[in-house]
C-alpha cells in the first residue's frame, strides 16, 4: 500500500508521516520525504538570490518516483510526502490513498514565523511560499483525495483509524 500526503509548508506532512508509522507499527513501513529528492542547491532555480525550494525544478522526480519503486517492492506500507507529493503523474499512479494537508494563510504564517530549522525567512520569502503553495499545490485534482484541515493540529492515530486502517485491511485481505 503506498499512502502519498502532500500539502502546505508547516501543514504537518512530516510529523503526520513520522506517526502514522507508530501506528502502523505491525506492518513493515518505509516513509520518504520529498525534501530528500531536491536537487543539490546550485541547481535550484532562486528567487531575489534566494533559493526558491518552493516550486517543482526543486525536486528530482525521477529519483523521487524510482526509489518509491524501489521501497514498494521492500515494504508493506510506503508513505510519499512532501509539499509536492501530487506533481508526479508516475508518482500519483503508485498512491492508493491521498491525504492533502491544508491550513488557513493565518496559520501557516503563525507557524512558518517560528518554524527556524533553516534560519528565519525574509517576509517576503514566508509570502512566496504560500504563494507558491496555491500556485502548485491548488493544481492537483482532489478526486480520490482526503483532504485534512490541520490548524488545529492533527492526531495520526484518529487518522488512521476513520481513514487508512480500513483501506488497508480491504487491500489486503
Amino acid at each position: 500500500m503506498v499512502i502519498g500526503i502532500g500539502g502546505v509548508s508547516n501543514a504537518g506532512k512530516s510529523t503526520l508521516a513520522r506517526n502514522l508509522k507508530k501506528v502502523f507499527h505491525e506492518v513493515d513501513v518505509v516513509s520518504l520525504c520529498q525534501d530528500d529528492f531536491a536537487f543539490p542547491t546550485s541547481e535550484i532555480p532562486k528567487i531575489n538570490g534566494h533559493t526558491d525550494w518552493e516550486c517543482t525544478d526543486s525536486i528530482d522526480f525521477d529519483r523521487f518516483y524510482k526509489e518509491a519503486l524501489k521501497q514498494i517492492n521492500l515494504h508493506e506500507l510506503v508513505i510519499l510526502e512532501g509539499i509536492f507529493a501530487f506533481q508526479d503523474e508516475r508518482l500519483n499512479n503508485l498512491m492508493d490513498l491521498k491525504l492533502f494537508l491544508t491550513l488557513d494563510k493565518k496559520t501557516f504564517l503563525a507557524r512558518k514565523n517560528k518554524d527556524i530549522r533553516w534560519g528565519k525567512e525574509p517576509d517576503w520569502y514566508v509570502e512566496h511560499i504560500w504563494d507558491s503553495h496555491q500556485k502548485y499545490c491548488r493544481q492537483h485534482p482532489f478526486e480520490n483525495t482526503i483532504i485534512l484541515h490541520t490548524d488545529k493540529g492533527l492526531d495520526a492515530f484518529e487518522v488512521a483509524q476513520k481513514h487508512l486502517k480500513e483501506v488497508y485491511l480491504l487491500r489486503n485481505i
